[in-house]
Order: C-alpha cells, then structure tokens, then sequence
C-alpha cells in the first residue's frame, strides 16, 4: 500500500499497517517530513518495545516492511491501495488523486484520510468513482480504535466491505457511514461545539481560560481552547470554512478564529494561539470557572446535530453512539445523554441558544421541534433502504459486543463481559447480560453457565462514568441492576463465576448473584463504594450479610478495603480456589465434570428452594422441599439417576 503524506497522521498510518504485516510506501515530497516520520515511527516502536508491548523482532520487521520515498510515481505503482493523508486543502487532495488514477495499478483502491471533504468530491476527479472510498483515521491512528468508512455516492459496496474488513484486520473499530456528508459524523458534530466556542470568544461571553477552568470542574482533562491550540488553530478555522461552503453559511459566524490564522497565532505549532506554549506546554492563567456556559449547552447542540445526522440518513443512532465514544474519547455519546431527556426540554434549550448567539445552527432540528426525539434516538427515523449491518464482520468476532456468548459443549456456555481492561459494567454491558439470560433461560442444550470477564479481570465494577441526568435516573440504574441480577440468581441453570483480578463494586454483586464463585488467590475482591461517596447498589448489602454474616460482610463493606481471592475463600465468599495457570481454562473443566454429574431439572428446583429459603418461614420452606420432592419423583431424570446409579455409568440426563 501506499500512503501519501508523512506528517501528523500519514506517519502514523504508515506505522499501523507496517505493524500488521503491510508493504508500506510512505510518501512526502518534503525530504525533512520524511526524516522526521521515520525518526517518529523509531522512536514509537521502541517505547513499545519498553513496554513490552511488542517484541523487538516486531519492531524490526514491522521497520523492515516501510519505504520512505520522495517519488509519487515510485510509491503508488504497485499499490493495491492508497491513502491520502494530506492537509485539508481541496484542490492538492484533487490533485493527488488524478496523478493516483493515472499512476496506480487498474485495480487498486484509492483512499482518503479527510476528517471533511466528501468522498464523491474527490472521486470526481477520476476515472474510477467505485474504487474511491473514505477511511478516516483518529489521531494517533496507532491508539485511537476508530475508523469512519465513508463511501462516495458512486463506491462499489464490495470496496466498502473490504475497507470494513481491512479494519477490523488492524484491530481497529469500523464505523460505516451511511451517506457521504461532510465531517461524517464526529467532525459533523464537532464542528458545532467549535463554532459555539467561537462565538463565546465573539460575544465577550468568558475568556479562553475561564471556559477550560470550567471544563476541567467538570472532570475533562483538556479545557477546549487548549485542545484546539493542540490540534492547531488552522485546523479548526478550515473545518468551519468547508462547512460553510458545504454545509450552511452559519459556519461563518465567528471571526476569532480568522484572525489568529492571519496573526499566524495557531496553538501549539507556532508557540502561541490561546495560550502561550514556548515552553512545550500551554501556559494557562488561573480563572474561575465560568457561569455563562453549561454541560447541557454542549449536550443539548450536540444531540441537535446527532438527530441531523440520523434525519439525513448519515448514520444509525447506535453507530453515532459509538463513533463519538470512540472518536472523541468519551465515556458516552449524544444519544445515550438523549435518553435521559424529552423532546420539550433539548427545544427549550436549543432555542434559547439560537437566539442568545443569533445562530440558526443552534435551533432545534426538525424532529426535536416536532417533539419526536425519541423516534430519532431509536431508530425509528433511519432509512430503510439500508438493510446490511454496520460492519462487515466475520460472524465470530466479538469485537465491539460488551458482552458475548459462548457455546462451549458438554451441556456448558459461557458469557463473557467484554470492556477491557477493567470490564465495568455500563447499560449496554447489563443490556447484553439480558439478551444472554434471555437466550440460555430455556436452552435445553445448556446445564451449566460460567460468567466471566475478557482479559485479566472479572469485572471493577460499575462504569460511574456514564451520564445520568438526576438521582432519580440514578436510582432507577440501581433498580436496573438489582432486577437483573435477581433474574441472574433465579435462572434454572448452574451458574459459576470466574473471578479473577478486579472484582470489585458491581462487579462482586454479579458474582454474587451466581450459584458459585472460583477465584484465583490473588483476586482483588471488595465493596469499594464507601470509599467513592456511595454504598453497594446492586443488592450487594443484601446477598453478602446473608452468605457471610452481619459481622464479616460489615467488614468488607464498611472499610471499603480489597482482599484476595485466599481470604474470600476462608471466609466463604469464594467455593473454590484455582490452582495456578488459565483460571477460565480450569473453569471450563470444572463445568464441564459438573454438567455431565447433576440433573438439569434437580439444579432448577434446588436454586429455587436455597433462594427461597431465607425469604419464607421454615414451615412454608419444608412444605416447598416437599413439593419440589413429589415433582421430581415423576420425571425421567430420576430414573436415570437410579440406574446409573446401580449400574455405576455416568448418568445421561435430559431434563425431562
């Protein structure tokens, strides 16, 4: 492949596909840019190689596998594909895709890293539209997991899906934009905030550093204005330029932004923007927070433009979800911050915006106005005509599922949290836990679940990251979480746990909430909420007082302290210890022996009675046991337990 451009993103696209086994052409004419990405990439490489993230035969190979070249014509010949990683300036990216068609191979695929220009924009220029497509990148392309895929209204959908797949091949995470729109969908959305921040600086609203003041009390590591002096003023000044020739005039509006571009004041590349960064770092003046600027400001035009995206048919609500997650390092994105509001109050709010900056960009889009957000949010308003699923796959993969299952045979499933590294518990991960319940309740085929997390730890708990509106919201969360997790407890099949690092918060209330818990010695098991201002939310004061007692569940939930999966053992938390190596290997077995052992239907009315058991008088409890007995008697399982039984044979139950 071929990647033209060496500079902030080229190099490190470069790097990405190199690492994964490509033949890379990095090409810049500007000798200088081409020394300084090779010295990047190096020196990139090699911290990954201090930090054991790759070997130092990867690092070589992967060095190995780039070609820096000045030459155009030497870089894209034997390209299967290209991609563009020039500035923002429309005409070069025309430029260099009509010298790509005239040089590159028939068949290859000719790419392009804009964050805004349409893809058919610059497919005009060639003679093959249906081999040109969108893969924009986030910086540092080698971190950050998405990729927005945009075709153009021309691109073949086999290119499309072969750029899907190509992602998801770099381990990164697809999103595939629907209709070619300018900035897609972060940018698209972006773009808004940016504006709105310019027309504060226009309106003598707060200062730079009052604003970031504010931003940081809210919990942001970078205050707005520092991080557009870091990605650089131009940036930001030429994206709102595009949008206002493409999109709507109202970009325009702010003037700030112009003028330092014409002072040559662009953040952190030229040592002064907003702030002063001669030192490398910005020299920001201590401020107050400022009052004329809210979180519900930002969310509110945010949500404006996510219903725009969802009404023009550029995204799905759930792909915008996750593009902005992803794309923009965020805990949670518009649409879930949506949910937590009605239509009514984001109008209100939007348009009192509209008129305090005389900014139409701001007033409610047509279904917020209409009062029919929640059609938008869910789904309801996205086009038809697009059937497929957002990604192009391989059906196995389990990349982007919070949580996944696994058939694993012998009568045993699996379910695994996947958000590593911490697996936390989030809406979607409680939604997927569901779905999963949901599926085995009535599967015949399954005796035994085993819960446990992706990678090294069961789970740290709940992901108190996410946004909730009030404490009412707040509670019914906690409402959620204790039915599901009864639901969990009340499910007919065996259920283990497999804790092992992190098991903490909600994460100890899920293991809870299963039949048994296996844990590694040095698990790190506890109620760490006194310790975060909160208490155990997920039943956890309930189940544990009863499994241990008032004395030693006051102990672990009252001090907020952690201990190993040892002491949670000694004290009855934990039914087995895992011996040394893969605890879910040994899971795996340990369920496995134990599905071909007990009687599907005697483990259903067994949990119903331990569960029962603490809720009801002794005499009701014993009247139940009875019952349960005189069911049992009857069935075919029972027979067959008998005469393994006599036969000394391993019993074949079928639940019947």
């Amino acid at each position: 492949m071929a990647v033209i451009g060496a500079g902030e993103m080229g190099h490190g696209i470069a790097q990405l596909f190199a690492q994964n086994g490509f033949e890379v052409s990095l090409m810049d004419k500007y000798p200088d840019a081409l020394a300084k990405a090779k010295a990047r990439i190096e020196s990139d490489l090699q911290r990954l190689v201090q930090r054991g993230k790759v070997s130092e035969g990867d690092a070589k190979a992967a060095m190995a596998k780039l070609t820096f070249t000045e030459d155009f014509r030497n870089a894209i010949e034997g390209a299967d594909l290209m991609i563009e990683a020039v500035p923002e300036i429309l005409e070069l990216k025309k430029e260099i895709f009509k010298e790509a068609d005239k040089l590159a191979p028939e068949g290859a695929i000719l790419s392009s890293n804009t964050s805004n220009i349409r893809i058919s924009t610059l497919a005009e220029v060639t003679s093959r539209p249906e081999k040109v497509v969108g893969m924009h990148f986030f910086n540092p392309p080698t971190k950050m997991k998405l990729v927005e895929v945009v075709p153009g209204e021309r691109t073949d959908s086999e290119v499309t899906d072969q750029m899907l797949a190509l992602c998801v091949r770099l381990g990164r995470t697809p999103v595939k934009v629907l209709k070619d729109s300018p900035g897609f969908i972060v940018n698209r959305i972006n773009a808004a905030d940016i504006l709105l921040f310019g027309l504060i600086l226009d309106n003598g609203l707060a200062t730079p550093q009052e604003v970031d003041s504010f931003a940081k009390a809210q919990g942001l590591p970078m205050g707005p204005y520092e991080l557009l002096d870091f990605v650089g003023i131009d940036v930001a000044y030429d994206s709102l330029s595009y949008f206002s020739s493409s999109l709507s005039s109202e970009y325009a509006k702010c003037t700030v932004f112009k003028r330092m571009v014409d002072e040559r004041r662009l953040g952190k590349k030229t040592g002064r923007g907003f702030y002063d960064w001669s030192t490398g770092r910005a020299e920001i003046p201590p401020a107050q927070p400022t009052d004329k600027l809210s979180m519900m400001d930002l969310f509110s035009i945010e949500i404006n433009e996510a219903v725009k995206l969802i009404e023009e048919g550029v995204a799905r609500p759930e792909d915008i979800e996750k593009a902005v997650m992803l794309g923009m390092n965020r805990p949670f994105g518009p649409i879930s911050v949506a949910k937590s509001f009605t239509s009514s109050e984001i109008k209100a709010r939007l348009e009192d915006m509209s008129s305090r900056f005389g900014c139409s960009l701001f007033a409610p889009t047509k279904s917020i106005a209409e009062g029919k957000m929640r059609d938008a949010i869910e789904g309801r308003l996205s086009p038809e005509k697009e059937k497929t699923p957002p990604q192009s796959m391989p059906a196995t993969s389990k990349e982007g599922q919070p949580v996944y299952l696994e058939r694993l045979g012998g009568k045993v499933a699996r379910v695994v949290i996947n958000r590593p590294k911490l697996n936390l518990l989030n809406a979607e991960v409680m939604e997927g836990l569901g779905k999963a319940m949901d599926e085995l309740w009535d599967d015949k085929e399954v005796t035994v679940i085993l819960l446990t997390g992706q990678g090294t730890t069961f789970s740290a708990g709940a992901d108190l990251s996410q946004f909730f509106a009030s404490q009412m919201e707040f509670m019914s969360f906690a409402n959620k979480g204790e039915r599901l997790f009864r639901r969990l407890a009340e499910l007919p099949k065996l259920t283990i746990a497999v804790l092992k690092g992190y098991v903490l918060g909600g994460g100890l209330e899920l293991a809870l909430s299963c039949d048994l818990r296996i844990a590694t010695e040095d698990a790190q098991i506890g109620f760490t909420e006194v310790t975060r201002g909160l208490v155990p939310g997920w039943s956890g004061t309930q189940r544990l007082t009863k499994l241990v007692g008032l004395s030693k569940s006051s102990e672990l939930i009252l001090t907020g302290e952690k201990i190993d999966g040892k002491r949670a053992y000694e004290m009855g938390i934990v039914h087995k210890l895992v011996p040394a190596g893969d605890p879910d290997a040994f899971a795996e077995q340990f369920a496995t022996d134990l599905a071909s052992r007990i009687a599907p239907l005697s483990v259903m009315f067994a949990k119903r009675l331990i569960n029962k058991g603490g809720e009801v008088p002794t005499d009701v409890g014993l009247e139940m046991e009875a019952m349960a007995m005189g069911i049992l008697y009857g069935t075919e399982d029972l027979k067959e337990g008998v005469a393994a039984f006599f036969q000394k044979r391993k019993p074949e139950f079928k639940g019947k």
